[in-house]
C-alpha cells in the first residue's frame, strides 16, 4: 500500500533544490518536505524561512516525520546524520557517494540492526537506475564486469576540449559554472569522484565491500597536449573509464581514463551524461545511458528512492548472501601510455611488455604492458601521465597464479 511520507531533509544546494522542484511537479509521489536543515543563517534562500531549521535535532527528534534525505557535502557529518536517523527509526536517502564509499559496509549493518533502509540510487550516475536493476534484473544473472562513464563533470570537460578546442582549464570552470563540478574540482578530475561510485556499484555488482583506498583512481587533469594530439590522430577520443570485473574468484577495479576508437558506445557519450555498462553470462551486454550531473538529474533520482519507500522497498544486498567468495585484487597487467619528464626513473625495463616510446620537447612517451600497482605509483610519486590503450586487454593473476586474459572496452 502506498504510503504518505513526512521528509525531513539535510541539505538545499544544488540537488536539494532539484528534489525540491521535481517533488513539486510529480504527481506520482506522496510525499512532502517537512523540515529542512542548513548550516548558513545568512543565505538567501527560495522558499519561505518557516521550512528552515538550524538544529538537525529539529529532524532527527521529530516523530512525524518518517524519512531523512541527506544531500550535504561533508561525507563525515552525512555519515553521523545517517546512523543518528537509523538509530531514532527513520529511513534514510542520501546522495553522498563518498560517505557511502567509505562507510558502506558500516551502513548495511545499522541497516541489519534497526530494520530500517537506506536507499541511495542518486549516489551512483544520476538519473541512470542502475542500483536497482543490479539488486532485481541482474539478481540472478552471473554479472562479468561492469564499467563505463561515472563522472559527468569530466565528460563534459572532455566533451569540450575535444570538440570545441578549449583548454582544460576553461572546459572546468564553465562545467563548475553550470554545476556539475563538485565544490572541489579534484574529486572530480582525478578520478574520485568516479571510484566511489564504483566501489558502491561493486558491492551490488559482486557483493563484496571494497573500501576507497584499495581501488586505483586516475583522473583526467595531466592529459596533455601530447595525448590530445595523438588522439585527433588516430580518430580517438579520451573517456575516464570505470570498471570492476570478475575472473575466477577474484574481482579487479580502477577508474583510469582511456583512448576509446571512434565506433566504440562510449565515444558518443558527450557532455555530462554517464554511460553504465553491465556485461552477464545470460543478458550478455547492456548499456544505460543517462544525465549524470546537475540539479535535476541527480534530483529526480533521490526521488525516485523516496517513491520507493512509499512502497517500502529496501536493498536486499543479493549478491552477498549468494554465498560466493570474491577477493578484490590489484594484481593485474594493463597496456597504458605513459607520459613523464626527462629524467624520471622510469624505463623501458619497468614495462612487463615494452612496445614503443619515444622523447621529445623534455618528455618522455612510453607504451607498454604494466603492472597497474606500478602505474599508480608512477602517478603518485612522478606525476606521470596515464592513459590506458584502446581496446586493452587486461591479464589477471586467479588465485591459482595462472595468467588468464580479459577484454573490455
Amino acid at each position: 500500500m502506498k504510503k504518505n511520507l513526512k521528509l525531513g531533509l539535510f541539505g538545499f544546494g544544488c540537488v536539494g533544490q532539484g528534489l525540491y522542484h521535481v517533488l513539486h511537479e510529480t504527481r506520482g509521489v506522496k510525499a512532502e518536505i517537512k523540515k529542512i536543515a542548513v548550516k548558513n543563517k545568512d543565505k538567501s534562500r527560495p522558499l519561505d524561512a518557516s521550512f528552515f531549521t538550524y538544529d538537525k535535532n529539529e529532524i532527527l527528534n521529530d516523530p512525524e516525520i518518517d524519512v531523512v534525505v541527506e544531500l550535504i557535502d561533508d561525507a563525515n557529518a552525512a555519515y553521523e546524520i545517517v546512523k543518528a536517523s537509523l538509530e531514532k527509526g527513520k529511513a534514510v536517502v542520501t546522495a553522498n557517494k563518498k560517505m557511502l564509499a567509505e562507510h558502506l559496509e558500516e551502513i548495511y549493518a545499522l541497516q541489519l540492526k534497526y530494520g530500517k533502509p537506506v536507499l541511495y540510487e542518486g549516489a551512483v550516475c544520476g538519473s541512470i537506475p542502475i542500483l536497482r536493476n543490479l539488486e532485481e534484473y541482474y539478481d540472478n544473472d552471473l554479472i562479468s564486469s561492469i564499467e563505463g562513464i561515472f563522472n559527468g563533470s569530466t565528460n563534459y570537460i572532455l566533451t569540450k576540449v575535444f570538440e570545441e578546442n578549449k583548454s582544460y582549464h576553461d572546459a572546468l570552470q564553465k562545467a563548475q559554472e553550470l554545476g556539475f563540478a563538485e565544490s572541489d574540482p579534484r574529486l572530480d578530475v582525478q578520478g574520485y569522484d568516479a571510484k566511489y561510485k564504483l566501489v558502491i556499484a561493486i558491492a551490488h555488482t559482486f557483493g563484496i565491500f571494497v573500501k576507497p583506498e584499495a581501488v586505483a583512481n586516475i583522473g583526467i587533469d595531466r592529459i596533455s597536449d601530447l595525448d590530445l594530439k595523438f588522439a585527433r590522430e588516430h580518430n580517438y577520443s579520451i573517456k575516464l573509464i570505470a570498471r570492476a570485473f570478475k575472473v575466477e574468484g577474484q574481482v579487479f577495479g580502477f577508474v583510469i581514463p582511456q583512448f576509446v576508437e571512434a565506433n566504440n558506445s562510449f565515444t558518443a557519450v558527450r557532455n555530462e551524461y554517464n554511460a553504465v555498462q553491465v556485461e552477464g553470462a545470460f543478458a550478455e551486454k547492456q548499456l544505460f545511458i543517462g544525465k549524470g550531473a546537475g540539479s535535476y538529474p541527480t534530483g529526480s533520482a533521490v526521488l525516485s528512492d523516496i517513491s520507493a519507500l512509499t512502497y517500502d522497498y529496501s536493498y536486499e544486498y543479493k549478491k552477498l548472501h549468494q554465498g560466493t567468495s570474491l577477493d578484490f585484487s590489484n594484481d593485474l597487467l594493463v597496456e597504458a601510455f605513459v607520459s613523464f619528464d626527462l629524467h624520471t626513473p622510469i624505463s623501458v625495463n619497468d614495462f612487463e611488455s615494452f612496445k614503443s616510446g619515444y622523447a621529445a620537447n623534455g618528455k618522455e612517451y612510453m607504451v607498454g604492458q604494466v603492472q597497474l600497482t606500478k602505474l599508480l605509483k608512477w602517478h603518485n610519486e612522478y606525476g606521470a601521465g596515464i592513459i590506458l590503450a584502446p581496446g586493452s586487454t587486461f591479464v589477471a593473476r586467479s588465485k591459482k597464479q595462472a595468467a588468464k586474459n580479459v577484454t573490455l572496452v
